[in-house]
């Protein structure tokens, strides 16, 4: 165990930045349609356990590389899939590596799934696009709104495929919600509860040593320094095998994540935008909880509907209500509740034998779309414009006023103090 001052950091940084020259990077071409898709997967922690384990079940698909800044994560990722393939009778061996670049350097390496913490989504999704790689990049799509904005335009420069994970966008039950508010069974819709969690909170923590095989320098990338916790990368076993317990925290705390707003809404706010048409725009006014008579924080849209982050339920059901004139509609996972019964879906629209997060349906969409070279259910512009509504609502709280924001230019209007939350600065030897 060894632990790092700030201002040993600081001596390092520059030295660890300059780092990724190491490896240039070189565009790939893109596998014909039928041939077998090797991916490889940037960030080997608990989300991608259930990623790997969805990837590797579809017909075609190999799993062929991991990277990861913690190499006791990269020998857990190594031991399963190797022992995945030796029991399937495949001679197919994984490789490791510590820098995702390996990863997008190797021309046999067909798309990139990005499970990395937010704070790195960006600068990997844009160079991921510049590696001509198709990309599954998990939610928020990123950590800033120009981050977004840039990897928009690096996706439809270079013709690449990006899927958001945002499964729900191919679960039965949501699915059949939104057709029926699409469809104007609900009537017109006037409210949208839309439940999350609340907004991140300054990193509080206290620090602790690192463990050895952890390159916090790289961990941290483009991110200002913060000192280690283990709950910002929760530490596993291999022997006995025990993985994460709790999720990673830095998505909690404001250095380095949106907290519930960004981490729930990406889901939530999600499906409202589906169900209301607005794929490709987004809220006009936001105003905070706690500003005057607000209990909630609220999205206020130019066609006169309006979105609240409010529970709607006691049990405080993270998901969505449609109230329309005509009724409404709930929506979670797991929960399903309508104000008439014909609007309830069928009842093998569900299936609870999987866990959630490996989303299969989600998965095999990706897949199809880069054979195909579609855009999948969840294209970059929908993770994009769903981040960028989140995101929205953490600066409102940060300032503790109303923003007002206009979609189609996507710019904040006449709000100077605002707009510094449009990007942030990356430490020296980063950039977009």
């Amino acid at each position: 165990m060894q632990s790092i001052s700030r201002r040993k950091f600081i001596q390092t940084s520059l030295a660890g930045a300059a780092g990724l020259t190491m490896f240039p990077l070189v565009k790939s071409c893109k596998t014909p349609a039928n041939d077998i898709i090797r991916l490889g997967i940037v960030g080997l922690g608990r989300q991608t356990m259930y990623l790997m384990a969805g990837f590797r079940e579809i017909e075609g698909v190999q799993i062929v590389a991991g990277a990861d800044v913690y190499g006791v994560k990269r020998q857990r990722f190594e031991q399963r899939m190797n022992d995945f393939y030796s029991k399937k009778g495949d001679n197919l061996k994984v490789a490791t590596y510590e820098h995702y670049h390996q990863i997008l350097n190797r021309d046999d390496i067909d798309g990139v799934i990005i499970a990395s913490p937010d704070h790195w989504h960006g600068v990997m999704g844009v160079e991921t696009c510049q590696a001509g790689k198709d990309i599954y990049m998990e939610k928020p799509l990123t950590f800033t709104i120009k981050e977004g904005v840039e990897l928009v335009k690096a996706v439809r420069d270079n013709n690449i495929v990006l899927a958001t994970g945002s499964q729900q966008r191919s679960d039965d039950v949501f699915r059949h919600a939104v057709k029926l508010v699409q469809e104007g069974a609900l009537g017109r819709i006037e409210k949208i509860h839309a439940y999350v969690g609340g907004p991140p909170v300054p990193y509080d923590l206290p620090e602790e040593p690192l463990p050895e095989d952890l390159n916090w320098d790289l961990w941290l990338g483009p991110n200002p320094y913060v000192h280690y916790n283990h709950e910002l990368n929760p530490p596993i076993s291999l022997d006995p095998p025990r993985d994460e317990t709790i999720w990673g925290a830095w998505r909690w705390y404001k250095e380095m994540g949106g907290g519930f707003t960004t981490d729930w809404g990406a889901h939530m706010f999600d499906i409202a935008h589906w169900a209301m048409g607005i794929d490709n725009s987004g809220p006009a006014r936001i105003i905070p909880a706690g500003y005057g008579d607000y209990k909630f924080l609220t999205y206020e849209f130019a066609d006169g509907w309006i979105m609240t982050e409010e529970p709607f339920d006691e049990a405080m059901t993270k998901g969505v209500k449609f109230i329309g004139t005509d009724g409404w509609i709930e929506v979670s996972r797991g929960h399903y509740v309508a104000s008439d019964p014909s609007l309830y879906p069928d009842e093998d629209m569900r299936d609870d034998s999987v866990a959630y997060e490996t989303g299969i349906p989600h998965l095999v969409n990706f897949i199809d779309s880069m054979r195909s070279r579609k855009d999948p259910v969840a294209p970059v512009e929908v993770g994009h414009r769903t981040c960028t509504t989140c995101t929205l609502g953490n600066i409102a709280y940060e300032l503790m006023r109303p923003v007002e924001w206009n979609p189609a230019t996507e710019s904040f209007v006449n709000d100077p103090e605002a707009e510094k939350f449009y990007h942030r600065q990356y430490r020296a030897g980063y950039s977009l």
